[in-house]
């Protein structure tokens, strides 16, 4: 993923308002981060833990979308697996609702999908993260495989988002 800026990240978001995007916490260490190890951007608002964002880009451009987190339940402390990149977690997914864009989206209609709660999925594929002892089942795809299907996912979910 090419680097993005703060203004760049704003304008990205397609599923919520002009002045949602304007007040959404963005991370501050951009100029710091590893992006030829992203498949996208993902963070959580440290001023609302149930609140996240991720950025990736699509078509040539950077795609925003806006997320919930559901609370921690007694379920999730079994092992889970993220819809996006395969890694299993005991604990460690979420499930991540956004609102659908458009009138869609006014309407209260939304879509989710399990992930990562850190959403570090891009790190996990790659092994610069470790989320223990099986959390990465044994494939034969090559890395390249693992993180062109991590990004049809991703890709898939936010169609679901702009559909």
């Amino acid at each position: 993923m090419k680097s993005l800026t703060e203004q760049e990240i704003r304008t990205a978001f397609v599923n919520c308002t002009k002045g949602e995007a304007k007040r959404l916490s963005v991370p501050r260490d951009l100029a710091e981060r590893c992006w030829g190890d992203l498949d996208f951007l993902g963070w959580r608002d440290p001023r609302a833990p149930d609140r996240a964002y991720l950025v990736t880009e699509l078509d040539g451009r950077p795609v925003g979308v806006q997320l919930r987190s559901s609370g921690v339940d007694s379920w999730q402390m079994r092992r889970s697996m993220c819809s996006l990149c395969v890694t299993t977690h005991t604990g460690g997914v979420s499930l991540m609702v956004a609102p659908r864009s458009g009138k869609a989206g006014q309407q209260g209609n939304s879509v989710g999908i399990y992930m990562c709660s850190d959403l570090a999925c891009s790190l996990y594929v790659r092994g610069k993260k470790d989320a223990g002892i099986g959390a990465r089942l044994h494939e034969s795809l090559t890395l390249e495989e693992k993180v062109q299907r991590t990004v049809a996912n991703l890709a898939a979910f936010i169609a679901k988002v702009t559909a």
